[in-house]
């Protein structure tokens, strides 16, 4: 242990030091996100340098699902803390480094501690926003379970420098810091979801706010990871099936609260929000678990791009992703395929700690893929989900040509350079 801290404390010099540098050396320093030599054009950063705040919300009068029982259902204030990156008012291409704190290992586990890391990012902490531009499309991310709000920074400031406002959720009870039951996570998802993206609205109205007049509600997408894929395929329409109510009940001593998300619930359906107007779904949850079934799908009415590994062993692929593919038939829908990539093909790449000997290798697999490097399935998918939300938040046209599914003469999709298409698949279908 003695060991693993004076490592912990090496690497946090080396970061202090990371930021002492010119802007010249931030520039060279490798930041998640940054280019490879390979990466597709749409990768590449905005004009806009970002700003990044954190914010603390609660949602109040919740079900406390892992305290309730079917006959006693206890209620709490759920606390949930937010990162907002936004355009900056700063000159464009800011080089400034933050520092972003988060943590690996899982709470509660005695094989694997809590152990805190941090890592740099291409923004600025709580500078003014840039308001000439905007009110600029809001983007929700949601975390996998275990996650943070910090696991794709390397898309989330990608965003903001193209002129969106983006706020990823620390989901209570399925963070690394605070992993607790598996029900709260099932329960919660696109309860969160949904509560951000109304705060979000609350806050672009109330003066005084650094939100006020900042973020367009109106023009919101949803991006989740794994059990974020979960909530926010929910919350675009894709009703829980009757099992899956039944599966939860089994889990939380018979209660029924699920049932309210549930397809043909009329609460679920009042609560489908046309602020909505695009979904990515990276290896979202469920599918297998018989989560949705066809007429869940088919409840899917808005645009959605879907992103998996074809060989994802947690989500699964051809009866988990694709399957949710196949059967939201009411959407225009695309399916991105990494060939041979496993569950991991939306985080940042792993941090350097989960490098360190006698580390359980659960640090390293959260992130990594034994195939794939993720430094290029983060370029790939900065290029794919700056086209999609281009198309369907900010109605540009133009990003069509880079969603054609069909390669041209030597091979290549518009905006990658020859001979980089290899391992990726690209489908597309229309609403039936």
């Amino acid at each position: 242990m003695k060991n693993k801290i004076l490592l912990h404390g090496a690497s946090t010099l080396l970061f202090s030091l990371l930021l002492n540098f010119s802007s010249l050396g931030q520039q060279n320093t490798f930041v998640y996100g940054d280019l490879l030599p390979d990466a597709p054009e749409l990768a590449s950063r905005g004009k806009y340098a970002v700003g990044v705040q954190t914010l603390d919300l609660l949602h109040k009068d919740q079900i406390d699902i892992l305290n309730s029982k079917k006959d006693s259902v206890v209620r709490y204030d759920r606390p949930l803390k937010i990162e907002v990156w936004y355009p900056a008012d700063l000159p464009g291409g800011s080089g400034d480094l933050v520092s972003y704190e988060d943590v690996m290992g899982n709470a509660g586990s005695p094989d694997r501690p809590i152990i805190p890391f941090t890592f740099p990012g291409r923004a600025t902490r709580n500078v003014s926003p840039l308001h000439t531009d905007g009110p600029y499309p809001l983007v929700i991310v949601s975390h996998g379970y275990t996650g943070s709000r910090y696991l794709m920074t390397y898309l989330t400031e990608n965003l903001a420098s193209k002129g969106y406002v983006v706020v990823s959720i620390d989901h209570t009870e399925s963070t690394f810091r605070d992993a607790a039951g598996f029900n709260s996570t099932l329960l919660n998802r696109s309860l969160d979801v949904l509560f951000v993206l109304n705060e979000i609205a609350r806050f672009g109205e109330e003066k005084g706010s650094f939100l006020s007049g900042l973020a367009n509600a109106n023009m919101t997408a949803l991006i989740g990871y794994s059990m974020g894929g979960y909530g926010v395929i929910n919350v675009a329409g894709a009703g829980y099936s009757p099992e899956a109510a039944k599966l939860f009940g089994a889990m939380s001593g018979g209660s029924t609260s699920l049932e309210v998300r549930v397809v043909g619930n009329q609460e679920f359906e009042a609560s489908l929000d046309p602020r909505i107007k695009a979904v990515v779904a990276f290896a979202p949850w469920g599918m297998q678990r018989g989560v949705w079934n066809e007429e869940g799908l088919a409840g899917i009415k808005i645009p959605t791009l879907f992103v998996a590994g074809s060989d994802d062993d947690i989500s699964g692929y051809e009866k988990g992703t694709k399957a949710i593919f196949e059967g939201a038939i009411n959407s225009d829908r695309y399916l991105l395929t990494y060939l041979y990539a496993r569950h991991n093909v939306a985080p940042n790449p792993p941090p350097a700690e989960s490098l360190q000997p006698g580390l359980h290798i659960d640090e390293y697999l959260r992130y990594a893929d034994s195939v794939w490097d993720l430094r290029r399935i983060n370029n790939v998918n900065q290029h794919f989900v700056t086209a999609f939300l281009g198309m369907h938040l900010k109605n540009q046209a133009q990003y069509a040509e880079y969603l054609n599914t069909e390669k041209d003469n030597r091979g290549n999709w518009k905006g990658f350079k020859p001979r980089t298409t290899v391992g990726l698949e690209l489908n597309h279908k229309s609403p039936d």
